[in-house]
């Protein structure tokens, strides 16, 4: 019997704030989280699904590590221009938010550094993440939050009590 491990971590599913200050004071936390479901954010909810699809996989693929995030819209040819400019690949990849993003006083990141994709997942797996980018929208404009029922039902744990150097939480510098 193989042993399986997934990697849900570097992207995000932590509801608390960033822990970078300028992030926190340039942004509104629910902004941030939904613009990081274009590269690196997955809601709780898709990451339980891909551990029980590799839980039940595993006997048959063995070890293997896989990115769980959200589904990107953003193509190889774009990381150069999202580095540089990302409002605009995303107005070209992502054409349903600006409505809303503009109704909540939002703004989408200057610039985004890395990607994550999940194409291994999904191809292995079969592992179809709900929450991404388009489908955090499509919930924005229905009057719902960014967040799944079940984070919303697990919400914020506090697991940091104190707060290191202006950060929400204990952080490596």
């Amino acid at each position: 019997m193989g042993c399986l491990v997934l990697c849900s971590g570097p992207p995000d599913f932590f509801p608390e704030e960033d822990d970078d200050e300028v992030t926190r004071q340039s942004y509104v936390n629910d902004n941030v989280k939904v613009n990081e479901f274009l590269f690196r954010r997955v809601d709780i909810e898709d990451v339980v699904g891909a551990h029980l699809l590799a839980a039940k996989r595993a006997p048959a693929i063995g070890f293997r590590r896989y990115i769980i995030s959200a589904t990107t819209p953003f193509l190889h040819s774009d990381v150069a221009e999202l580095r540089a400019d990302a409002p605009s690949v995303v107005r070209r990849r992502a054409v349903n938010y600006q409505a809303e993003y503009v109704r909540r006083g939002w703004k989408m990141f200057q610039s985004i550094d890395r990607v994550y994709l999940n194409d291994r997942a999904r191809n292995e797996l079969g592992w179809q993440p709900r929450y991404d980018f388009d489908f955090i929208i499509a919930r924005l404009q229905t009057g719902h939050g960014p967040q799944s029922p079940l984070a919303r039902l697990i919400g914020v744990k506090g697991y940091h009590a104190d707060r290191l150097a202006g950060r929400p939480y204990p952080a490596a510098e």
